[in-house]
């Protein structure tokens, strides 16, 4: 494994960096998770028309750049830095790997050049609050989660050659304006359970979205309701689907964990400028020796967490071992750390609900909520490793 970066490889960085900075400062932050997209249209146009971010891990067959995980991993690395409110992470690391990886050639030609060019969101729906779960990073997700019965979920039925659905998910990330859903559903019955995907387009019948409240505004959210809706089966009836979210799932797993590394170092680099400048007894209070072990111990944290999560996004783009949910336990981790000691360090001014040092803690806990917990994250990697089996030693 080469470490280093490419030239191509920086200019991303570079590029994505300085457009960040102009366009998505604290300020202009606030102004677009207000909006009812709960992101900057002009911005995402930018992000899409002139950088081609959604296209950066698609195949140049598709509109895309053709480019690997790592590269879609350092970008989001920036976005993370800045916050940046986009359909980047639901249409670009959780959607279009699944259209590409299950759906057919007609679906791939017709959904995802729309996609890499940005003209098209989507959104990936599981029912209930069990994203991290379908993804495989907090057990295994060949169980029911999709629903059955009176249990709830999304149900799938096949009438007169029509797939129709019928359920709810929610915490569906950019749901409510994605102009493209790919929904899990249940279908099969008692002899032949199964998970399957199904696409389900904007407007409809029977499709009512509602955005919901909550932690992390960067993050938006919403409830989807299926009420005998429409949909169209993605690839075939016979199609490894939980085999293929799993794949997904750690692949998101090391982009997430790129994303949360950019966020924590933003973090600290706001906090050690502010204790360069805040004084206290005649002093900077970054002179304290304290302060100064305490940032220490915060920089050691979000640097391993940025080995872990490089490691893991080139592991991923070139078929290495799968620890994307480790590297994403590191990374959460190290983001709640460096955001809690902002706070802290901070003081008066750090515990009012307005400064920006609370919006990379609610991404923090946001993202625990969503894709964790840690713990959780750990002991399934553990689990897959059978680090804690019983094993007989003879002597």
């Amino acid at each position: 494994m080469d470490a280093r970066f490419t030239a191509e490889q920086d200019e991303i960085r570079r590029t994505l960096r300085e457009l960040l900075v102009k366009r998505c400062g604290p300020e202009e932050l606030r102004a677009a998770v207000l909006t009812p997209a709960g992101y900057d249209p002009a911005l995402w146009e930018a992000l899409a028309q002139q950088l081609g971010l959604p296209g950066l891990a698609l195949p140049e067959a598709y509109g895309g750049v053709g480019c690997s995980v790592t590269e879609l991993a350092l970008a989001c690395e920036e976005s993370g830095r800045a916050l940046a409110p986009s359909p980047l992470l639901a249409t670009a690391v959780l959607a279009a790997p699944l259209i590409l990886a299950l759906g057919t050639g007609a679906q791939r030609s017709a959904l995802l050049p729309c996609l890499a060019s940005g003209e098209l969101t989507a959104a990936l729906a599981v029912p209930g609050t069990g994203l991290a779960t379908a993804l495989g990073l907090v057990g295994d997700n060949r169980g029911d989660w999709a629903g059955g019965g009176r249990a709830g979920g999304v149900q799938a039925r096949r009438a007169d050659g029509v797939w129709r659905l019928y359920g709810q998910a929610a915490q569906v990330l950019d749901g409510h304006s994605a102009g493209l859903l790919v929904v899990a559903a249940h279908t099969g019955g008692f002899a032949r359970s199964r998970t399957l995907l199904f696409l389900v387009r904007e407007g409809a019948e029977g499709l009512v979205r509602v955005r919901q409240t909550s932690l992390d505004e960067t993050r938006p959210q919403a409830r989807i309701e299926l009420r005998d809706v429409d949909a169209e089966l993605l690839g075939d009836d016979g199609s490894d689907v939980p085999g293929v979210l799993a794949a997904v799932g750690d692949t998101a797993a090391a982009v997430l964990a790129t994303e949360a590394v950019g966020a924590a170092d933003r973090a600290l680099e706001r906090t050690v400028e502010y204790v360069r400048q805040r004084e206290q007894f005649g002093r900077a209070i970054g002179s304290f020796q304290a302060v100064k072990h305490r940032l220490a111990d915060v920089y050691v944290g979000v640097q391993a967490a940025r080995s872990a999560a490089y490691y893991a996004a080139w592991a991923s783009g070139s078929g290495g071992e799968k620890v994307g949910g480790l590297a994403l336990a590191q990374a959460l981790e190290a983001l709640r750390t460096a955001a809690s000691e902002g706070i802290q360090l901070h003081g008066g001014i750090g515990f009012t609900w307005e400064h920006e040092a609370h919006l990379y803690f609610k991404r923090a806990s946001g993202d625990e909520l969503l894709f964790g917990p840690v713990h959780r994250l750990r002991a399934h990697a553990a689990d897959a490793a059978r680090l804690f089996e019983n094993r007989e030693v003879t002597v």
